[in-house]
């Protein structure tokens, strides 16, 4: 029996709830609700195409011929069809090898970035940590003032030594103030109850963070770890300062730099004098660098673009 009336209060909630979606269903909007609904989709569709038609534009002119580059200017449809700028960048191999090294510090950095981001943020809100106002404004002190470029310089090559090292590219970006302040103001969201009450239980700090508090932190790590991945998929300073011609795969960003670099010296370089200028496709090698760089992160978005709207807005609202 008391199954029998448990499946007749399901049916009966089911019913509930269909008929109340189809009555919001058959809800009129007025003529004010349908002009600004009209309204706001035309001007978030123009506002996504102006996003997304320079990306076009730069895909266009990549596969464009460098010859209507020069004559034409850039192409939203490519006009002599080639391939000739992706060959010039893939040919040797070493492209290949710089995506490997770049998604294994993206990777890498992100994931022991969020580890050490969420677990200072984390600490940083415990009421009954002593020193969280003091270390708090330590972070936050670091974000206003900067040695500068030549101590910062000295310090990672003479004193941590990391000159030619893949650590100098993995550990500056791994943590910033702004993250950890990003993240401080999330976890204060979280109730210190839930803490509290695992505390009772007889739960450790450890056992609390990664059982109650970490799965209540979707977003603002999908948020935070979307800004790690960028930081380290675009990276190319560290590298320009800290990696010299002694090493032979440097990461993505600083390759494709270089090889920008290369064909421009190459150019105005006696030997360019005696080649065609069509020989050296310098407009669509750069278009193209822009798709090879840009196109896993724009396949990756998507994927976390549903955390990440709910975590950008982190802290903005007070209650």
């Amino acid at each position: 029996m008391s199954s029998s009336t448990n499946m007749t209060r399901q049916e009966r909630k089911r019913e509930e709830k269909l008929e109340a979606m189809s009555s919001a269903a058959r809800v009129k909007l007025g003529v004010s609700d349908i002009i600004v609904r009209t309204l706001g989709y035309v001007i978030v569709s123009f506002y996504a195409l102006c996003c997304i038609f320079p990306f076009l534009l730069i895909v266009g002119t990549s596969f464009s011929d460098e010859a209507v580059i020069r004559r034409a200017g850039v192409q939203l449809i490519p006009r002599g069809f080639t391939t000739r700028a992706y060959q010039m960048i893939i040919s040797g191999g070493t492209i290949w090898k710089s995506y490997a090294l770049t998604i294994t510090l993206t990777a890498v950095g992100t994931f022991l970035g969020l580890a050490i981001i969420s677990m200072t943020g984390y600490a940083l809100q415990r009421k009954d940590y002593p020193y969280r106002n003091v270390i708090s404004f330590y972070i936050y002190f670091t974000s206003l003032f900067s040695a500068g470029l030549a101590p910062y310089y000295l310090m990672m090559v003479q004193t941590y030594r990391l000159k030619d090292n893949y650590l100098a590219v993995l550990l500056p970006l791994m943590m910033s103030p702004w993250l950890i302040i990003l993240m401080k103001n999330f976890v204060k969201q979280i109730p210190h109850e839930i803490t509290e009450a695992g505390k009772i239980d007889g739960a450790g700090d450890m056992t609390v963070f990664t059982h109650l508090i970490l799965p209540m932190m979707k977003p603002a790590l999908a948020t935070i770890g979307l800004f790690l991945a960028l930081g380290y998929w675009n990276e190319w300073y560290q590298s320009s300062l800290f990696l010299s011609s002694k090493v032979e795969v440097k990461p993505l960003q600083y390759t494709l730099y270089e090889l920008v670099n290369k064909i421009a010296a190459l150019k105005n370089s006696v030997a360019g004098q005696y080649i065609a200028l069509s020989d050296f496709p310098q407009e669509t090698v750069k278009m193209a660098n822009a798709v090879m760089a840009t196109g896993p992160i724009v396949l990756l978005y998507p994927f976390v673009q549903k955390y990440f709207i709910g975590g950008i807005t982190v802290g903005a609202v007070k209650g």
